[in-house]
């Protein structure tokens, strides 16, 4: 355990000291669920460990400390939990090798591009992917698709990350080898995988179908697996997942337009659907970029009349193209006064900051503005436009496995992927400072044969 204080020390620096001050809670407080892990015995062995060598955690004090120390305190303490996990376990492999199958000894290698610093360029790294278990796909990468959460996680913009970093939520290929007990999906079949590669499978939200929303549930990336191995994305030739977190890509869809539809189009398909969008909606999607211009071609595929609200009129042509009815330059302050009450519906994809009251004193009495995009810094809310016209403000997420496959199925009966820019692995670092930039129409894909 002096590893475990090393690392704390070493990695998290001025953190350390501060940790010792936080209260001790029971281990399932700290995400560990006992029944996955182990014993009950083994959970206390946990907290135990925890207790004697950092003070223990207190998750909600322990983040909300981390965080205004300026370190991301949630991943903070889930790899210190993984840490400590994998410290406790060396004592007793067998037992531990039992528990987590499949995963074996030596697991398969496979290639990949990942970053190894903060500030470092992508290189070919070889990685491992568990073996495939009696539930698991062996998924043949063919595409993925470049998502700006791609660079805020590598670049360490949203919290310090482990390195080697593989990043990619956008993934789209053929079934390579499936497990021994899989029943949806056959070699050979066109698949895709999402944010999301787990979950409790238990919790109110999983049986709702809203595994986003699950306690549990376990990112494509940057994050930590069931078997407490770090989840790895799809910037790889390869990736090993659970059969229902796979969803099946319909052949009429270019798995190339497909793989942005994974993040993309389930971030805009979710609001659509939930708002129950349709003829005679009035919709107006703010931002033209990777999401906003899913919202429009699927805003309009449901019947909506659809505008487009953009900073200039250099991206009017496109918006038209792409199916919107309507576009207006925000740039022109008249834009907000001549057209407020207009909209029963805003999808704001912007993550720069707004004027918030002009935005949404373009709503009709008791519209929303939902947003799909994170701004990077707080911005003032005056409550005044909400309250006199009933408008809403609201955020959405991704959706559950089902409605992103009802998206997948939506798009390719209405004949549509996301417009897209093919790259070679080789160009992933120009390719992140153009999304940056806004310099993509509209979303940048790699070609994984290039990996």
């Amino acid at each position: 355990m002096k590893l475990l204080r090393h690392w704390v020390q070493g990695e998290v620096g001025n953190l350390a000291q501060h940790i010792v001050e936080i209260l001790v809670v029971p281990i399932n407080g700290c995400g560990i669920d006992t029944e996955r892990f182990g014993q009950r015995s083994k959970a206390e062995r946990f907290k135990a460990v925890l207790t004697d060598e950092i003070g223990g955690l207190n998750c909600d004090r322990f983040t909300a400390q981390s965080s205004a120390l300026g370190f991301d305190g949630r991943h903070v303490r889930r790899v210190l939990r993984l840490r400590v996990m994998q410290s406790a376990a060396r004592d007793d492999a067998d037992e531990r090798k039992d528990r987590v199958s499949p995963r074996l000894e030596s697991m398969p290698t496979v290639a990949s591009y990942a970053l190894h610093a903060v500030d470092g360029s992508f290189e070919r790294t070889m990685i491992e992917r568990r073996e495939v278990g009696p539930h698991d796909v062996n998924i043949a990468i063919a595409y993925a698709g470049i998502c700006h959460s791609d660079i805020h996680t590598g670049r360490g913009e949203w919290g310090t990350v482990p390195y080697p970093q593989v990043t990619g939520h956008e993934i789209a290929g053929f079934v390579e080898s499936v497990g021994s007990e899989v029943t949806k999906f056959a070699v050979g079949d066109r698949v895709g995988v999402g944010c999301l590669v787990d979950s409790c499978r238990e919790c109110a939200h999983c049986k709702a179908g809203n595994e986003m929303f699950c306690k549990g549930s376990v990112g494509t990336y940057n994050d930590t697996d069931r078997y407490g191995e770090q989840t790895q994305g799809g910037y790889s030739t390869h990736i090993v997942v659970d059969e229902n977190y796979v969803l099946s890509i319909p052949e009429s869809l270019s798995l190339d337009v497909a793989a942005p539809l994974l993040c993309a189009g389930i971030t805009l398909y979710s609001p659509i659907a939930n708002w129950n969008v349709g003829p005679g909606t009035r919709v107006a999607v703010a931002g033209l970029g990777g999401l906003g211009h899913m919202g429009v071609k699927i805003a309009a595929a449901k019947g909506a009349e659809v505008t487009v609200l953009t900073r200039s009129e250099a991206k009017a042509a496109d918006a038209l193209r792409l199916g919107a009815h309507h576009a207006l330059a925000t740039n022109d302050p008249d834009v907000f006064k001549n057209n407020a009450g207009s909209f029963d519906l805003i999808l704001n994809s912007i993550s720069a900051a707004i004027n918030l009251g002009d935005y949404l004193r373009l709503l009709d009495a008791g519209g929303t503005m939902v947003y799909v995009g994170a701004p990077e810094h707080p911005m003032p809310l005056d409550i005044g436009n909400l309250i006199m016209g009933n408008r809403g403000l609201a955020g959405s997420n991704i959706g559950g496995i089902k409605q992103t496959q009802e998206m997948l199925d939506f798009c390719a009966e209405h004949s549509f992927g996301s417009d897209i820019e093919v790259i070679s692995a080789q160009q992933i670092d120009e390719a992140w400072d153009r999304v940056v930039a806004g310099d993509v129409r509209y979303r940048f894909v790699i070609d994984n044969s290039t990996i």
